[in-house]
């Protein structure tokens, strides 16, 4: 990676961050649904990284997230989990366009429905342990599930906007 690639990754990293933290942590609707777009920041990183640095943002990511949001490591745990898997996702998912060389994850490069395959599988990992963790039990199962699935939707349209409006 070059000098470029690194300042153009932190100051996408950035954005999705001061978006989430200014902007879409209001977002909710009819209290199902709610935007996490702070995982654009870790989901989008070039595939390249590192795994150690990889972790580290990911970490760094939730913490930020936490100390914003005041809720003691709740995003922290699944955006981990989210970079931890995040290579095997690529691997198996995407790995014609890594036999294929250096590639950005994008709409553009990706096309739709890669893109939209990637981001789901993701986003649908971190809600649903984000969402376990806050409920803490299974009492309101029901709720939990219509409340993740919502979250995904809303998330992934997002984070397709925010796709389609950054250079």
């Amino acid at each position: 990676m070059n000098p470029n690639d690194i300042a153009r990754s932190v100051l996408r990293w950035l954005m999705y961050v001061l978006l989430h933290i200014f902007v879409a942590r209001h977002l909710v609707l009819f209290d199902y649904a709610f935007c996490f777009i702070y995982v654009g920041a870790v989901l989008f990183l070039p595939v390249e990284i590192n795994t150690t640095a990889l972790l580290f943002l990911g970490f760094l990511t939730g913490i930020t997230i936490d100390s914003f949001g005041n809720t003691l490591g709740l995003h922290a745990i699944p955006t981990l989990l989210l970079v931890y898997l995040r290579p095997i996702v690529i691997r198996y998912q995407l790995s014609q366009k890594l036999a294929e060389g250096r590639f950005r994850i994008s709409i553009k490069e990706l096309g739709l429905s890669a893109f939209l395959s990637y981001t789901v599988l993701l986003v649908s990992v971190h809600h649903i342990v984000l969402f376990f963790l806050e409920a803490g039990n299974l009492n309101l199962l029901p709720y939990l599930l219509l409340k993740i699935a919502c979250s995904v939707i809303f998330t992934t349209f997002s984070l397709i906007l925010a796709q389609m409006f950054s250079r």
